[in-house]
C-alpha cells in the first residue's frame, strides 16, 4: 500500500519537473505559434526515439512521459496563443491526464492488490485534477458573468460557485471511496466487511 502511495508522490514530483516551462509572451504571432508547434512535435519524436534503447515496462513509461510532455507543451502553447478559460481548462486536464498515464504505466511494475490500489489511486488523482479544472473554468465564467451584470448577478454567481464546488467534492469522494474499497479487497471475511463499512462511512454521501 505504501509502495503505491510513494509511487504516485514520485510521479507528481516528476510531472512538476517534466512539465515546467518558461512563460511565453501573451502576444504571439501565428508564425511564432506554428514554429513553436513544430518544435514541440520535433522534441516529441526525439524523446520517443530515446525510449527505443529501453525495454519492457521501462520503455512504456518512457513513451508515456514523452507523450505527456508533448500534450502539455501543446496545451501550454495554445493557452499562450489564445488565453481563455477554455484553453486554461484544457491545459489543466492535459497535465492531469499526462500524470495519470505515466502513473498507470508505473503501476504495471506491481501485481495483485497493490497494483489494483495503485491504479485506483492514479484514477482518483485524475478525477481530482479534472474536478479542480472544472471548478476553475466555471468559476471564471461565473465571475465574468457577474462582472458584466454587476450587482444583480453576484448572488447567482455565488450560488453557481457553491454548486460547482459541491459537484467537484462529490466526484472526489466517489473516487476516494473506490480507492478505499480496492484496499479492502486485500482483507478477508469479517475484516473485509468492516473495512468496506468504514470506507462507506468515511467517503459515502454527505
Amino acid at each position: 500500500m505504501k509502495k503505491s502511495l510513494n509511487l504516485l508522490s514520485g510521479t507528481a514530483i516528476a510531472a512538476c519537473l517534466l512539465f515546467a516551462s518558461n512563460a511565453m509572451a501573451q502576444s504571439m504571432s501565428s508564425t511564432d505559434f506554428s514554429a513553436s508547434k513544430t518544435r514541440i512535435k520535433a522534441e516529441y519524436k526525439t524523446d520517443k526515439k530515446a525510449c527505443a534503447s529501453l525495454a519492457s515496462n521501462a520503455k512504456d513509461i518512457c513513451v508515456a512521459e514523452a507523450k505527456g510532455k508533448e500534450a502539455v507543451a501543446l496545451a501550454e502553447l495554445e493557452h499562450s496563443y489564445k488565453p481563455t478559460s477554455k484553453t486554461q481548462y484544457k491545459l489543466s486536464v492535459a497535465k492531469g491526464e499526462a500524470t495519470y498515464d505515466v502513473a498507470k504505466q508505473k503501476c504495471d511494475d506491481l501485481s495483485g492488490n497493490p497494483k489494483d490500489v495503485c491504479v485506483k489511486e492514479a484514477k482518483a488523482a485524475l478525477t481530482s485534477a479534472k474536478a479542480d479544472a472544472t471548478v476553475q473554468k466555471k468559476t471564471s465564467v461565473a465571475n465574468t458573468t457577474a462582472n458584466e451584470k454587476k450587482a444583480d448577478a453576484n448572488a447567482k454567481a455565488s450560488s453557481d460557485k457553491k454548486e460547482v464546488r459541491a459537484d467537484a467534492s462529490a466526484d472526489k469522494r466517489a473516487a476516494e471511496l473506490k480507492v478505499a474499497e480496492q484496499k479492502c479487497d486485500a482483507l478477508a471475511s469479517t475484516a473485509k466487511e468492516a473495512c468496506l463499512a468504514a470506507a462507506k462511512a468515511q467517503f459515502g454521501k454527505l
